[in-house]
């Protein structure tokens, strides 16, 4: 089963939170747990959804919560503990950009630096067309036009041996055709570079980036970047299923973090709005900088709430926050179909998301 199939999840230029809205709090403050149990219970009864989770915070105190559906495949293993682990998937490249204008901000980096000058292996060798020219700021808002390396087929969702390093999915990438510079194109490659730079311009692992500078500081402590070529989610959680070659729901418990650690986030509904209330209320990085970020249309009740998404195999995650910052609501599906046919559990979670913050309307 190869990658591509496996990727067909929302983009980060439909997954990023709106930035800049003015809106008052919204009804979320007056919504109880017996609400959000409600939405998750609808949202388990989707088609291809193996369990749901859900918890609602307001001003970072949990107002709700619930769980539905079981932790396995065919009705198996209890219910999954609400507060329990899941991976958000592209929700991971948000937190990376928002290292990246970290190190902008600390005048490490700049946006307007090219590809080639911060990773010149990359451009010596002819890894990535044009990078004379691609800056910083392309690679954040996919207008690189550098393509998705798992576009290509090469990476099987069902290795959990090979181990690959960052700039063997940018080689991948080389082999298809790029795009324009300047024209969106949603590409994972061009966080596999930020990646790349964050570590090269600190001098430390990305993922200790990540608990430096984002998940210690928010008290994200059950939050952690997946690595190896084979990792498991730690602590009770539910698992997702991806159809092998003959249509058959595969345990995805694994996943190669060395292909998916861009999008490798492992985190829990308390950790996952934190980082989002603190983003969105300016505590993470400057407004000036905030505004390089792409800035899809506001989703719900009324335009002051959007949301942050993402999907791997066997799970779907989203996280809907208030302009203002005070409310999140986090979700996480596990599936046993490919995102490709799940895409209904997205109009599912958005539907459980209207119900429990903007009842009535």
């Amino acid at each position: 089963m190869s990658r591509a199939r496996a990727s067909g999840m929302t983009g980060l230029a439909s997954a990023l939170l709106a930035l800049g809205l003015h809106a008052p709090a919204t009804a979320a403050a007056e919504v109880g747990p017996g609400d959000v149990q409600q939405a998750i219970n609808s949202l388990a009864r989707t088609d291809g959804v193996v369990g749901a989770i859900g918890e609602l915070y307001v001003d970072g105190r949990r107002k709700g919560q619930g769980s539905a559906g079981t932790r396995l495949l065919g009705g198996k293993g209890g219910r999954i503990p609400p507060a329990s682990r899941y991976r958000i998937a592209s929700q991971t490249k948000l937190m990376e950009a928002t290292v990246v204008l970290q190190l902008v901000g600390e005048g490490k980096l700049g946006l307007d630096d090219k590809l080639s000058s911060l990773l010149p292996g990359v451009a010596g060798h002819d890894h990535v067309e044009g990078a004379g020219k691609i800056t910083v700021r392309d690679l954040i808002r996919h207008t690189s036009g550098i393509p998705d390396f798992a576009e290509g087929g090469r990476f099987d969702v069902f290795d959990f041996t090979t181990a690959y390093e960052p700039i063997d999915l940018v080689r991948a990438a080389r082999a298809l055709p790029q795009g324009e510079l300047g024209q969106y194109r949603y590409s994972t490659t061009n966080y596999v570079l930020l990646g790349m730079i964050i570590e090269r311009v600190t001098g430390h692992d990305r993922a200790a980036e990540f608990q430096r500078r984002l998940f210690a500081p928010l008290g994200m402590k059950s939050t952690y970047l997946a690595t190896k070529v084979s990792d498991q989610i730690k602590g009770p959680h539910g698992h997702g299923y991806h159809p092998d070659a003959q249509g058959r729901p595969r345990d995805v418990d694994r996943l190669n973090a060395t292909s998916y650690g861009a999008e490798g986030a492992i985190s829990t509904a308390h950790d996952v709005s934190a980082f989002f209330r603190a983003f969105n209320q300016g505590k993470l990085v400057p407004p000036e900088l905030q505004k390089q970020l792409p800035r899809p249309f506001p989703e719900l009740c009324g335009g002051t709430v959007s949301s942050a998404s993402g999907g791997l195999p066997g799970i779907s995650s989203v996280t809907f926050s208030s302009a203002d910052g005070r409310t999140q609501l986090a979700l996480a599906a596990t599936l046993k179909v490919d995102n490709e046919k799940a895409m209904a559990v997205g109009d599912a979670m958005k539907k459980a998301a209207a119900a429990v913050l903007c009842p009535g309307q």
